[in-house]
């Protein structure tokens, strides 16, 4: 891990942030995890810049997923040609001190542009972008998950289109009314759909919030919190909503596939991450709706997706314009327009405040839910050795859902093999 002086951080910060000069080549990943055209947005927004800036020219390369771009950066990074930026999950900040390969962006910056640029970014999302009083991400493609509920279903089985489930136990009563059967017994419709490949843990750590616990692990990631009561709560009635109440797909249920299911008309609820917003919106065949996660002793959903990470080993002149670069992508206009062209939460106050997100929040007013979720959100899963912790958190919750072992069981193996893992680091 680098280690930043006072000195060396005032003498850097003191030369402020310059425009980039030119004839300045960038190369730059992104993943897409969500549907929709993501990819094409970004390579438009990267255009755009350089057309305001044509001395800098950005390689906008699509890296596949939040997993493949991970691995495709560590390993551009080890063999001494690192991008000069990546959008990785903001859960991936430990991994990526741990491989030495990034750089925190404060000491690039202003005590001003500290105060106002990142100061500026929603609370909520700092706290899995920071650690040890530096900023080692900067939230963009950030999100949360949300519940989608398909009005006309509701409508159908008599319920109040207008007013989605606001508990765990209302969840269940009109999942029971939601779930549909042929005369033969076949599910037709199932009231919930809460994917558990992908992402398992990050919907699970709605749960877990909502029974009361701020997250599952430390603030500095070297503890793990996974055999908890709050957290047995949480898997007991996830596992319960197949095997106890019926109104859930038993097994593993896809990620990737929810959304089109949720518009197939296969779950009248789906719990998936705002960022596909903009896909359901443009591809559902029904009027549907948006909806905080429901609540059991408290509100509580994970924050998640991706942040704005700067590589080592570039010249001063390249880095400069690589954090321009991602300034004016924040900036609210173009946050703006990627928020409402993705659904992906502008992380910034000063972004709803433009006039295209006043407008786009009135004529969709599910854009704002993830919003003002983020008053009740915890920071998602993030640890050191954080993909093995995490894998071994999803691994124990799939083992649960398919009966392999108990709730309790689960959380007992998941939490003794991370205790393991995290010793070194305390």
């Amino acid at each position: 891990m680098k280690t930043w002086t006072t000195t060396a951080l005032a003498l850097i910060a003191a030369t402020g942030l310059a425009a980039p000069a030119s004839a300045v080549d960038l190369e730059f990943y992104f993943p897409v995890a969500v549907g929709g055209d993501a990819a094409g947005i970004i390579e438009r927004l990267t255009q755009d810049y350089m057309d305001e800036n044509p001395g800098v020219t950005i390689d906008a390369i699509y890296t596949g997923s939040y997993a493949d771009t991970t691995t495709r950066a560590i390993t551009a990074a080890r063999g001494g040609n690192p991008p000069h930026l990546a959008i990785l999950l903001s859960v991936d900040m430990f991994a990526m001190i741990d491989e030495d390969i990034v750089e925190p962006w404060d000491p690039y910056l202003t005590e001003q542009e500290i105060e106002e640029w990142i100061g500026g970014f929603y609370p909520a999302f700092l706290r899995n972008s920071q650690f040890e009083g530096q900023t080692w991400g900067i939230p963009f493609q950030r999100s949360t998950p949300v519940m989608y509920w398909n009005k006309e279903a509701f409508e159908a089985a008599g319920l109040d289109p207008e007013r989605p489930p606001e508990t765990w136990d209302e969840m269940v009563e009109m999942g029971r009314t939601l779930t549909v059967r042929d005369e033969a017994g076949n599910v037709t419709q199932w009231g919930v759909r809460i994917p558990s490949s992908g992402f398992p843990s990050w919907l699970f750590t709605g749960l877990v919030a909502s029974a009361g616990q701020d997250g599952l692990a430390s603030d500095d990631g070297t503890e793990v919190f996974f055999d908890t009561p709050e957290v047995l709560e949480a898997l007991e009635y996830l596992v319960s909503l197949s095997t106890e109440h019926g109104i859930m797909q038993p097994g593993i249920i896809d990620w990737g596939a929810t959304p089109r299911a949720f518009m197939d008309g296969e779950s009248a609820i789906a719990w998936t991450t705002t960022g596909n917003l903009a896909n359901i919106r443009a591809n559902a065949p029904f009027e549907f709706g948006v909806a905080m996660l429901p609540a059991n002793v408290r509100r509580g959903a994970p924050t998640g997706g991706g942040n704005f990470y700067l590589f080592s080993g570039h010249s001063e002149e390249e880095t400069r314009a690589a954090i321009d670069f991602v300034k004016w992508a924040t900036a609210p206009e173009q946050a703006a327009r990627w928020s409402i062209e993705t659904g992906y939460v502008a992380p910034r106050p000063d972004t709803w405040e433009t006039e295209a997100m006043r407008a786009y929040a009135a004529e969709v007013p599910g854009a704002v839910v993830a919003r003002d979720q983020l008053e009740f959100a915890v920071p998602e899963l993030a640890t050191w050795e954080g993909p093995r912790i995490t894998q071994i958190l999803n691994d124990n919750i799939q083992a649960a859902i398919v009966g392999d072992k108990t709730p309790a069981q689960a959380l007992a193996d998941a939490q003794r093999e991370a205790d393991a893992i995290l010793a070194a680091y305390r």
